[in-house]
């Protein structure tokens, strides 16, 4: 007879006790402020300890290192992350195992290079940003910033997706909207076949399900497509209407961060992103003294 073999839910957890005890392990007393207290059956810090420092029941806390079947939320884990001293690789390491979705932020700040961020701001004139495959907005330069006006949205808002549906002001930009959206659900759909069962999907799936009724009606057709390079039409709000080539540079073979990039369809509209290309130095040039 076959043995049954357990199921994936129960490796993540086994992996996650793993995972937490050899963290555990590592860090000595001292490192947390902790006086080293003489012979110790095993090194690092007990678990006791780490409960005691992250601020959560050392029941709870041998459950976690046990496997069991328990759920922690993201403060839980943000406070064991610390106390661990967890790199940022690391952490989003235990938010996987965990089955939690991982701040944005958190995600923000890791997953773009500053070469990347070089080369957005080389690209200028032209707006461009890296998004993931779940349209999150990860980086961008200062003429796109202008175009879409993504520095003043929170980072959890800075996502293609929840703008175009739950937001006004960057719906209005997007005038042939009769295509674009339904193509952005789509390729939302298309894309998340490979994310099925991650925390964050079905979060950002979740929120627009129950924010919009529009994006629930497109949802319900189950269409399917693939990011292209396409000519879009953009409507801004000082300098009008501009027709700008959309073009998608993958950063890998395997990876899903791209850079996305807007070039001048005419040449009305090369002289336009001259003028937004003004617009974001002036900005810029401002805001120390505004800070000031």
């Amino acid at each position: 007879m076959t043995p049954t073999l357990p199921g994936k839910d129960v490796v993540r957890r086994r992996e996650l006790a793993a995972f937490l005890r050899s963290r555990r392990e590592r860090i000595s007393p001292e490192q947390v402020g902790l006086p080293a207290g003489g012979r110790r059956r095993t090194p690092g810090l007990r678990r006791e300890e780490v409960a005691q420092l992250a601020g959560v029941g050392i029941t709870w806390y041998t459950w976690l290192e046990q496997g069991r079947d328990i759920n922690a939320s993201e403060q839980v884990l943000d406070a064991i992350a610390t106390t661990l001293h967890l790199d940022p690789i690391e952490r989003s390491h235990l938010y996987t195992l965990a089955g939690a979705a991982e701040p944005l932020v958190e995600r923000h700040c890791k997953a773009i290079s500053e070469p990347l961020r070089l080369m957005l701001r080389q690209l200028e004139p032209f707006p461009a940003s890296i998004q993931n495959a779940r349209t999150d907005v990860l980086a961008f330069n200062r003429t796109y910033d202008v175009l879409n006006g993504m520095s003043r949205r929170p980072y959890e808002d800075r996502n293609i997706l929840w703008l175009a549906f739950t937001d006004l002001d960057f719906r209005r930009s997007l005038v042939d909207w009769e295509d674009t959206g339904p193509r952005i659900v789509s390729q939302f759909r298309g894309a998340m076949a490979s994310h099925i069962g991650e925390p964050s999907w079905k979060q950002l799936l979740k929120r627009l399900r129950a924010e919009s009724p529009e994006f629930e009606a497109l949802w319900g057709q189950h269409d399917i497509s693939s990011p292209e390079n396409i000519t879009k039409r953009f409507l801004h709000r000082e300098l009008g209407l501009m027709r700008l080539d959309f073009t998608h540079l993958w950063l890998g073979p395997r990876s899903e961060l791209v850079v996305k990039s807007y070039t001048p369809a005419d040449p009305e509209t090369a002289k336009k992103l001259d003028k937004l290309h003004a617009m974001a130095l002036r900005q810029e040039a401002q805001e120390p003294a505004l800070a000031g």
